[in-house]
């Protein structure tokens, strides 16, 4: 598994977290005072990063909550498929793999690219 765990009072915007078994990127934090009888409550509001649905999270600041280890590789363009589709080939490993190309993202071959890559999951960086 490429997730870790780590108290949602660690958390900023802009980080990764798991919101139902999905990997999400944070883009609102705020967290709620202790009352007179309970702790101090965090709401996390993020988008899915392969997916786009908005998802939030309340939790306790003490807490355990995990968080995906999502990878940035660098790619280079070497075939497209069709309108949404192009072979991507890993600089590192030299695996050619398929991705979807983001609808406002236009490439060409040979164009080397920055892709997000979690549990088979892989995104073309705009």
């Amino acid at each position: 598994m490429a997730k870790e765990q780590t108290e949602v009072r660690d958390l900023q915007e802009g980080n990764y977290v798991m919101i139902d078994d999905a990997p999400c990127k944070i883009n609102a934090y705020s967290t709620a005072k202790p009352g007179k009888h309970g702790s101090a409550k965090a709401r996390i509001e993020a988008v899915g990063v392969f997916d786009e649905k908005k998802r939030s999270l309340s939790q306790p600041v003490d807490q355990k909550i995990w968080v995906p280890i999502v990878d940035r590789k660098q790619g280079q363009v070497v075939s497209i498929e069709s309108d949404t589709v192009a072979q991507v080939m890993d600089l590192d490993t030299y695996e050619t793999v398929t991705m979807q190309i983001p609808a406002d993202l236009d490439l060409s071959p040979d164009e080397n690219i920055e892709y997000l890559e979690f549990e088979g999951q892989r995104k073309i960086l705009e």
